[in-house]
């Protein structure tokens, strides 16, 4: 089973991207997906999860920019972050948790924001 992470890039202060992470392959017993981020010299933070019921959580400096989504049916969790800043320049990582408390990890996709 891989967590394939992608859609990051370049982009100016203010504008928008999208991150898609699609999994392949069926990991049993996920019950959170999510995004998390890492900046150089930084520990990884939580940047947004949802749950299989459908609720979402933020972290606090991505609180009303940023929507998590998934597409049950193509397996694939997204990420879509508008209004970016600087500060979001980061590796960000998906994830998928399980009810025995394991975590996937995808690859991590760049994104970078210039000011």
């Amino acid at each position: 089973v891989q967590l394939q992470a992608s859609g990051g890039g370049l982009v100016q202060a203010g504008g928008s991207l999208r991150l898609s992470c699609a999994a392949s392959g069926r990991i049993v017993g996920v019950n959170v997906r999510g995004w998390y981020r890492q900046a150089p010299g930084q520990e990884r933070e939580l940047v947004a999860t949802i749950l299989n019921n459908g609720i979402t959580n933020y972290g606090d400096s991505v609180k009303g920019r940023f929507t998590i989504s998934r597409d049950i049916a193509k397996n694939t969790v997204y990420l879509q972050m508008n209004s970016l800043k600087p500060e979001d320049t980061a590796v960000y990582f998906c994830s998928s948790k399980t009810v025995y408390e394991k975590i996937y990890w995808g690859q991590g996709t760049l994104v970078t924001v210039s000011s």
